[in-house]
């Protein structure tokens, strides 16, 4: 039976030079004796896992609204799809895999309901306080003080190297907030923590082409304007027989990421080759982001990014579905702030006064810790007189 010690001692070994040792993992803010059987990261990612944050997840929107049906992404799924792909990605580089799923698991823990749209309707109202919500940093706060599992500390005290690929994940989609921690601000991300950025990237490009096609918001033949799917239907030969078109569709999907990801692999093994990183904190030092695609895949993944936004984020039934989440957000936040009574007890201390911008944090808050269906439900309690309170 292996020990905590026997697989660190395995980790030299086995990982490359620049991947970061469970041995060598930042301290938590509190200190806390050393697991028998698990390392470091192996406790964050088991932490993540039985937060309730992460439970939360099974029903929040990726592109497509719980309410549109069962069949499409949440941000759950679309969280295990980050983790497995970011796992391949750092086997095949020899990383530390337990940091990876850790790293993975969290990313998206502070995203509001509804997706993007709902992000963008609270930020669009909190302006108003010179406040802004911004969803790592929101990840960040649940990890480091809002869940209460343990009677010496809030949150769930992580180590240093997650909680930097948690506040600084960065795709298309993600940024940084404005306003890092200062402890670690001067600090870049380990390889770890750009697999994962990159995975995110893979994972909700080629899985919304998925959910496009079968929703029919975009069809195949608006696809056929990307270079990158033609040559993933080419390499499975087109069309099967018995004309399954969700075995067509699968088969595409699978190639479109098979291809992005050698082509990753290939492109960041060089990269690192001619860095030539002795160690972890090498990587951390450079700052700059060493995980990356080629000039000729960029290109291409941009372009069916770019395909995407035309004709899916902005379909018609897309538009409606984000327009009447961003008027259920909106609803719910001038309910609160008129009346902040209604608020439960836990949520508005009736005891103090706050200010504006205080009141709107707090609001902002409430709200992004909701599922889409316990949004939903609230505001059928506020709006609907046939509804119980």
């Amino acid at each position: 039976m292996r020990t905590r010690k026997d697989i660190e001692e395995l980790e030299s070994k086995i990982l490359a030079p620049y991947a970061m040792k469970s041995q060598d993992a930042g301290a938590r803010q509190y200190d806390e004796p050393q697991h028998e059987w698990r390392t470091s990261y192996q406790r964050d990612r088991d932490r993540i896992v039985h937060c309730e944050a992460f439970r939360k997840l099974e029903y929040k929107t990726q592109v497509f609204v719980i309410f549109e049906g069962d069949y499409y992404r949440t941000r759950l799924t679309h969280t295990i799809e980050v983790a497995q792909l970011a796992r391949t990605l750092g086997r095949n580089l020899r990383l530390n895999e337990d940091l990876i799923e850790a790293i993975a698991l969290a990313h998206d823990l502070g995203h509001p309901p509804f997706g993007h749209a709902g992000e963008e309707a609270l930020n669009s109202i909190v302006r108003e306080a010179k406040i802004q919500f911004n969803h790592n940093f929101r990840s960040y706060e649940i990890v480091a003080k809002l869940e209460k599992k343990y009677p010496h500390f809030d949150g769930l005290n992580l180590t240093r190297e997650v909680l930097v690929g948690i506040l600084k994940h960065r795709t298309v989609f993600d940024m940084p907030g404005a306003h890092i921690p200062k402890p670690f601000s001067d600090e870049g991300p380990t390889l770890e923590a750009q697999i994962v950025d990159i995975a995110d990237s893979l994972a909700y490009l080629n899985h919304d082409v998925d959910d496009g096609l079968t929703s029919g918001c975009i069809l195949e033949k608006d696809l056929m304007d990307s270079a990158l799917w033609q040559k993933a239907i080419k390499k499975f030969g087109g069309q099967g027989p018995g004309n399954n078109r969700d075995m067509f569709r699968y088969q595409a999907v699978k190639e479109l990421i098979d291809m992005q990801v050698k082509d990753l692999l290939k492109a960041t093994y060089e990269r690192l080759l001619g860095f030539k990183f002795k160690s972890a904190q090498d990587v951390k030092d450079r700052r700059d982001y060493v995980v990356g695609f080629s000039k000729s895949m960029h290109r291409e993944r941009e372009d069916l990014q770019g395909l995407l936004n035309e004709k899916l984020y902005h379909h018609w039934r897309v538009e409606r579905m984000t327009a009447k989440a961003r008027r259920i957000v909106r609803d719910l936040f001038d309910v609160y702030l008129r009346n902040p009574q209604q608020l439960p007890y836990g949520i508005y201390a009736r005891n103090k006064k706050f200010s504006m911008p205080q009141k709107y944090a707090i609001i902002c808050n409430y709200i992004a810790s909701m599922t889409d269906r316990f949004a939903l439900d609230e505001h059928k309690r506020l709006f609907d007189p046939y509804q119980k309170v």
